[in-house]
């Protein structure tokens, strides 16, 4: 039994997940992103879940619960959303982006990347069960057995070479 995983749904996930967890992480200095901002965090948080659910949806239709022409607008908004915090807000105005603005901003990436692979269904497939085996079998020839230089001619009283 051979399976098929999408990539573009599988990519936006990781990439949900990852911005989910940066969240968490330092983004200016020891702020994290719920202390540096005031709304973006909420909006980040609600376009990566947004973003997750969708994809999920892509890989098992049966729990689709929304569509999947919103997912390109999910990671277009939360790239261009963490690109324009790149810029300190002002309660990290003397510092500079950390790990985790630059964690968020490559999963941000990863969403594009996987919301692009998803509408060119690109896929990957895996073979789950033992396939059968070819066995060798020796090779049936029907030409006459040679020397070097010339055929070996039948002995006396045989049918012939076989």
């Amino acid at each position: 039994m051979t399976r098929r995983f999408q990539i573009g749904p599988m990519l936006v996930a990781l990439g949900a997940m990852v911005l989910l967890v940066s969240l968490f992480l330092e983004w200016y200095g020891p702020l994290t992103a719920w202390d540096a901002f005031e709304i973006v965090d909420v909006l980040l948080a609600v376009l990566a879940l947004a973003g997750l659910v969708v994809a999920v949806g892509q890989l098992a239709p049966e729990v689709a619960y929304m569509d999947r022409r919103w997912l390109p607008a999910i990671a277009v908004a939360a790239a261009v959303l963490i690109a324009a915090q790149l810029d300190p807000p002002p309660a990290a105005a003397e510092l500079s982006p950390g790990t985790g603005a630059w964690i968020a901003f490559g999963a941000a990436l990863v969403m594009v990347v996987g919301a692009v692979l998803s509408f060119g269904r690109v896929s990957l497939a895996v073979s789950l069960d033992d396939t059968d085996r070819r066995e060798r079998v020796a090779v049936v020839d029907h030409r006459q057995d040679t020397t070097d230089t010339a055929p070996v001619k039948p002995a006396p009283g045989s049918q012939g070479s076989s």
